[in-house]
């Protein structure tokens, strides 16, 4: 188990460099430079000079992305040119926000999406298989934002059960913490319950006629036995995969939907920067959020070794 996972960090350290190679010069290809932003309508020739240098921006671009590079290393992103904070400082302040938004959409991509793809397996072709792809497909096509909306007037103007919008620390007040992320984490977890939920009834499908499910009806076991030891776990490892790669897209900042609830996370952060052209705090978090993903693919090689013994035996 140990060599396939030093295998699999080893294949992810390459991409990690392309991937800061792909940031770093696609950052350098927007238009528009960041020292004119910076200074405003007083744009005098000698302060222009000085930031320049100041932010090694006459540098060579090979020049400046080992700067980058080496500073990233050591733990050490920048410094955002419009507010002077450092990036990293920026990005830890920002990350247990997104992180526990992507947990609480999780659970309920989780808690929907997978029980109601095992019934729609088990029920293939009834009533209730119908149903469940329906509301699978009513989830992938009703847009976060209109969602969100719906959801504001609804819960919170009309029936003042859950604030409208804002965001409490989990260290200030946990419950009220909870109580604001509960409709910004339903509107995200609805659409990727949906497809956990069209994942999982193929998995099912696909596992529940392979001859050892057949062999451990034949042997007299409980179905529910069948279903959850048998089936189930070997279904598992395409619905793990699945769901490491929306944990890892939650990670990258559900933008419109925290635009909406007023959520200072990761996509409020990188879109205020785009627009600032704030170099330093995009590259910061884009290669945090690359990172993210990077780990959640480990985590899910980690789950591949755990459920399927083939792997530990290879």
């Amino acid at each position: 188990m140990l060599s396939y996972l030093a295998r699999r960090v080893l294949i992810a350290i390459p991409t990690l460099i392309l991937i800061s190679i792909f940031v770093f010069a696609l950052q350098k290809m927007l238009p528009g430079d960041p020292v004119l932003a910076l200074a405003g309508e007083d744009r005098d020739p000698e302060t222009l000079e000085r930031l320049r240098e100041l932010y090694h921006l006459n540098d060579p671009i090979w020049m400046q992305y080992l700067m980058w590079v080496g500073d990233a290393v050591r733990g050490d992103l920048g410094q955002s040119i419009r507010t002077g904070l450092p990036v990293t400082e920026m990005v830890l302040s920002k990350l247990p926000v997104t992180i526990q938004l992507a947990v609480m959409s999780m659970v309920f991509a989780a808690v929907i999406g997978i029980p109601a793809g095992i019934v729609s397996a088990i029920r293939k072709g009834t009533v209730t298989d119908y149903v469940a792809n329906v509301v699978a497909l009513s989830g992938l096509s009703i847009p976060n934002f209109w969602l969100g909306i719906m959801l504001i007037l609804l819960v919170s103007v009309k029936w003042r059960l859950l604030p409208a919008s804002g965001y409490v620390p989990l260290t200030e007040d946990p419950l009220q913490s909870i109580r604001t992320m509960l409709m910004p984490a339903f509107v995200l977890g609805t659409a990727l319950a949906a497809s956990l939920m069209r994942h999982t009834r193929s998995a099912m499908l696909g596992v529940l006629r392979q001859d050892y499910v057949r062999t451990a009806r034949a042997k007299g076991l409980a179905e529910r036995t069948v279903i959850m030891h048998h089936a189930f776990r070997n279904a598992l490892t395409p619905v793990v995969t699945l769901a490491a790669l929306l944990f890892g897209e939650l990670i990258a900042g559900a933008v419109l939907t925290e635009q909406i609830f007023t959520i200072p996370g990761f996509g409020k952060m990188v879109v205020d920067a785009v627009f600032n052209r704030d170099y330093a705090v995009v590259q910061g978090v884009v290669l945090v959020t690359a990172l993210g993903f990077i780990l959640m693919n480990l985590i899910a090689d980690a789950a591949y070794v755990l459920l399927n013994p083939r792997l530990r035996v290879g």
